[in-house]
């Protein structure tokens, strides 16, 4: 099957009935995943500082160094949130900050020994390109050298935080101190050759136009055909409370299910080189997040026991492992709980 341009994959976005966008999506995701399972992961996010230097607009949960509630995490603390991740059967932490104008490679290094010998049972997908970068720089290394560095002690995966819309128009509007796409793509790639998987994301309904939403699909698409390393792509909607940037841009307005729904769909058809696309129930809440699983995603993402980034801009759903299964059943399909890599960890079906 002939590959969508970029032209194409616009024109559905724009002319193309939801009901149809659907179907098409559903039967891409048929052909990918014909045994019909899908799949989520019980894990945590663990936020280890909310002290940030790059002042994104979008972003309601930063704080500056000298603010009274910032905060960095102890090694201990750390270890409390992992222990009750443990307890409720959970395999991975998803590890990110802030980006913090004062530590360096030496700490992280520290931060992800002491949680891979102290439990060795769990994944560390953590670290976005934007926070290797400043690492790198405050450090004096490369970003090369800080990704061997971190995987060296046991740093397994990298989220693909940061990506937003990979277009610099955009980037200079609501983020203009972080890493420009150019170098976002270098990150990933650098990882990737290393022999680290990441994932890759988008946020959308900012000031970006549907041409540079598939402008950034085309960039992710262009990076898996030369290395193989994207485990998945997960899309959600700009949440607007607290941030700077809603203020700044009234005409910026929440964006609908239709409009989630219908980018999920042609993300489906367009990124053909991507095996799982997740579910983003956090912004969207649990039903359009089953529904997402008839617009082409086939994996609902985490139970995420801990959430603190969109939380502070104003979307706050929730769900656990047993409301997963029951979604994924309601629509026909088979439940599984999976590690990082999408190996299945327990199957609920028969």
């Amino acid at each position: 099957m002939k590959r969508l341009s970029v032209n194409e994959a616009v024109d559905l976005i724009e002319n193309v009935e939801l009901a149809e966008l659907g179907k098409m999506a559903l039967a891409k995701k048929r052909e990918l995943h014909p045994e019909r399972i899908t799949t989520f992961i019980v894990d945590r996010n663990i936020n280890y500082t909310n002290v940030c230097w790059v002042d994104c607009k979008f972003c309601a949960f930063y704080r500056h160094a000298k603010e009274q509630d910032a905060y960095v995490l102890s090694f201990e603390q750390i270890g409390k949130k992992i222990e009750e991740l443990i307890e409720i059967g959970g395999t991975q932490i998803l590890f990110q900050g802030g980006v913090h104008p004062k530590l360096k490679i030496e700490w992280y290094e520290e931060l992800v020994e002491f949680i891979c010998k102290k439990y060795p049972q769990i994944t560390i997908h953590g670290f976005s390109a934007v926070e290797i970068d400043y690492i790198a720089k405050i450090s004096k290394i490369t970003t090369r050298e800080a990704l061997e560095r971190l995987n060296a002690k046991g740093l397994y995966s990298m989220p693909g935080a940061g990506a937003e819309i990979l277009s610099d128009r955009v980037r200079d509007v609501i983020a203009p101190k972080k890493c420009d796409t150019a170098d976002w793509l270098r990150i990933h790639k650098e990882a990737h050759e290393i022999g680290m998987k990441t994932t890759a994301t988008m946020m959308f309904g900012t000031v970006e136009t549907d041409r540079e939403i598939v402008e950034h699909w085309e960039h992710i698409r262009n990076l898996q055909d030369v290395t193989g390393g994207f485990r998945a792509f997960i899309l959600w909607s700009f949440q607007g409370l607290n941030t700077r940037l809603a203020a700044e841009h009234p005409e910026i307005v929440k964006q609908s299910s239709n409009r989630y729904l219908r980018l999920l769909a042609v993300s489906r058809l367009f990124l053909d080189n991507f095996k799982n696309i997740q579910s983003s129930w956090v912004t969207q809440g649990s039903y359009v997040g089953q529904l997402a699983l008839l617009f082409g995603a086939n994996d609902l993402g985490s139970t995420m026991m801990e959430e603190n980034v969109v939380k502070a801009a104003g979307a706050s759903f929730r769900m656990n492992q047993s409301q997963m299964i029951e979604l994924i059943r309601d629509v026909g399909e088979k439940p599984a709980k999976r590690n990082t890599n999408y190996d299945i960890l327990e199957r609920f079906y028969e």
